[in-house]
């Protein structure tokens, strides 16, 4: 059976350029990063090249990149970094309703240590709503954390006006790029953030690699200890061959983004339109035009996400029904209640997210069997109309 991938939201294959590069380090640059003799100092050598690459593409300093294993541990540095320098003063951090779990989870664990958490609301396309957020911060907020585009849905959030907002307060803005990065250009600087997470496996570099950009001057206080790796932040052997395959990763996304995102917007373009014509009773999720090009989200009426992504699965397609980093959990979209749907209609929500090994073939081939595969589900819902 062939087998298409349309989860690239989720997670992306690695690329043959980066998987070249990733087993040439695996090979030859074996050596701790710390060490002093011929090994190490190749090691080192590499992690500084990889450095000043992911600077340069962000328009960063090459000291302002912190490298993680995870766009969550990069999430969770940022704001447990940030709030442990303010434990016992009741101090107010702002997140958005629609964050990935990696940064709502430490803002549960930091509100049961005594700071103050506020959620700032979101439209119905899922976009910030500004003057709601400026009124949720108070001469006590330290932190705003809000995400560069939305993973499950793809809309993406004005974070240049959220910057001007947050200095206009005196406050830190912290933002998740990991779907963004190598997708869109990013100048840390023009958009005004104070930390920005970034992801290797998102854009078809190795799983293992990540980075926190902190901007010069903010301090954080480091959440793994012992070594003294990374200027004192992130103590661990580091992982040079996998950066050094993120490296390369990015510079390869940098190149081509402009023709690639192009392309990919074309298929989702032709994707939604066929889909909304093709199934009744099917909605396009997130705002139709401040999106993501490759993130689709759609939700059928009188019928479970869930079963349409197994059905899918059986004729050799992947998708998801939102965020795949917690597919066990069948509770109802954090992200698609946030934009006022009801829990029925949270549940009948897919995700197509398409990438740079995607064809117009294997969308014509989704396009021929979604229709039948809806059809046949909502014969035998409980929800539906018929």
């Amino acid at each position: 059976m062939k087998k298409i991938y349309f989860d690239n939201a989720a997670s992306t294959p690695i690329d043959p350029q980066v998987l070249n590069e990733l087993a040439k380090q695996l090979k030859d640059n074996f050596g701790n990063s710390e060490s002093l003799h011929f090994a190490g100092q190749l090691a080192n050598k590499f992690l500084k090249k990889s450095r000043s690459v992911i600077a340069k593409v962000i328009k960063a300093k090459n000291n302002e990149i912190i490298f993680t294993s995870s766009a969550t541990e990069s999430n969770n540095l940022a704001i447990f970094g940030i709030a442990e320098q303010y434990k016992g003063k009741d101090k107010t951090i702002i997140v958005s309703s629609i964050e990935h779990e990696s940064v709502l989870d430490p803002a549960k664990e930091l509100e049961k240590q005594g700071f103050k958490i506020k959620i700032a609301p979101v439209d119905k396309f899922g976009i910030i709503k500004l003057k709601e957020l400026e009124k949720l911060i108070d001469n006590d907020t330290i932190l705003i954390s809000i995400m560069h585009a939305n993973n499950e849905i793809g809309t993406m959030e004005p974070i240049n006006e959220i910057a001007k907002l947050c200095h206009k307060h005196n406050v830190l803005l912290h933002t998740d790029a990991a779907q963004t990065l190598g997708k869109t250009k990013i100048d840390v600087k023009k958009l005004g953030v104070d930390l920005l997470t970034g992801s290797s496996h998102k854009i078809y570099g190795p799983k293992g690699a990540a980075f926190l950009y902190v901007k010069s001057g903010i301090k954080i206080e480091p959440q793994i200890l012992g070594g003294g790796q990374e200027f004192g932040l992130r103590s661990s052997s580091v992982n040079v061959p996998a950066i050094a395959a993120f490296a390369k990763a990015l510079e390869i996304a940098d190149q081509e983004t402009e023709n690639e995102q192009k392309k990919i917007r074309k298929l989702s373009d032709y994707l939604i339109k066929q889909i909304l014509a093709k199934i009744p009773n099917s909605y396009l999720t997130g705002h139709p035009k401040k999106r993501l090009a490759n993130i689709n989200s759609f939700r059928f009426s009188f019928v479970e996400g869930e079963s349409i992504l197994m059905m899918l699965n059986e004729k050799g397609i992947a998708v998801s029904t939102g965020s795949a980093c917690s597919t066990k959990d069948l509770q109802a979209s954090h992200v698609l209640l946030a934009l006022g749907l009801t829990p029925d209609q949270a549940h009948g929500s897919l995700r197509i997210s398409l990438g740079r090994f995607n064809t117009m073939s294997e969308i014509n081939y989704l396009i021929k069997v979604l229709p039948k595969i809806i059809k046949k589900l909502r014969k035998i819902s409980p929800y539906s109309n018929k």
